[in-house]
């Protein structure tokens, strides 16, 4: 089979927090932002690279979800348990400086970790947990 990956997505509760943070601390690219309000469907992706994005996505517009569902995700996004994903650089250091410059919450600096990979993590606006490893 020839798969790839396309698309992942991430919840957003403020599309303009997450496009200040995907676009401009990050770099990524604005690929579509669809919607109004609170309820924009926002895709960015990193510079060329046009095959691969990420959907920040209002969790609340989902139809099939009860609202204490809803109830639970919004509790879970705001503990910052809900969304996450693993990005990579060849530079960490310069990458962390510039994204802990854009005032992203730190999780974590660069940490060799005992498994292999150096990394370091942030929460973007929404509380998702970003991971950024080093590439080797």
């Amino acid at each position: 089979m020839d798969i790839t990956i396309h698309t992942s997505s991430l919840p957003h509760d403020d599309p303009e927090a997450a496009l200040t943070f995907y676009r401009d601390t990050l770099g990524f690219e604005v690929r579509s932002d669809v919607g109004q309000g609170k309820m924009r469907w926002i895709t960015v992706g990193p510079a060329g690279q046009p095959g691969t994005s990420i959907l920040l996505a209002p969790p609340a517009a989902d139809p099939g979800i009860t609202e204490a569902e809803r109830r639970t995700i919004v509790e879970m996004m705001a503990k910052g348990t809900y969304g996450w994903i693993l990005l990579a650089t060849p530079d960490l250091d310069a990458t962390f400086e510039k994204v802990r410059s854009g005032d992203a919450e730190v999780v974590q600096e660069p940490t060799e970790q005992p498994y292999g990979i150096r990394d370091c993590a942030f929460r973007d606006p929404a509380g998702n947990l970003i991971r950024i490893q080093e590439l080797r």
